[in-house]
């Protein structure tokens, strides 16, 4: 599975971005899709994960209410809309598919559960 994250950029505080992460390859593997961030001098942070098949989404506290996580299976691809933005949601965003379980719903959050990585794209939110 090749994941390919795109759609970040600049933006002034309380507006708006929308990445995207297409997927290729052997995707009937992929069980959820995550996206992740980290910022500068941080570790890589849970941001938002959704099932693959059926609607299941998950959301860091941090997030939730701001940040909406989608998915066309059509396209194969995944979208992370962002509301509201603030500074610290500055950070690289990555996206990233487990292929590898049957029980995300356990393991959405843990970054060592996800076996395929995008190359991560910058978001930045001025204040």
């Amino acid at each position: 599975v090749q994941l390919q994250a795109f759609g970040g950029g600049l933006v002034q505080a309380g507006g708006s971005l929308r990445l995207s992460c297409a997927a290729s390859g052997r995707t009937s593997s992929i069980y959820g899709m995550g996206w992740f961030r980290q910022a500068p001098g941080k570790g890589r942070e849970f941001v938002a994960a959704i099932t693959w098949i059926g609607v299941l989404t998950y959301y860091a506290d941090s997030v939730k209410g701001r940040f909406t996580i989608s998915r066309d299976n059509a396209k194969n691809t995944v979208y992370l809309q962002m509301n509201s933005l603030k500074p610290e949601d500055t950070a690289v965003y990555y996206c990233a598919a487990d292929a590898g379980t049957t029980y995300f719903s356990n393991t959405y959050y843990r970054a060592d559960a996800y076996d395929y990585w995008g190359q991560g794209t910058l978001v930045t939110v001025s204040s």
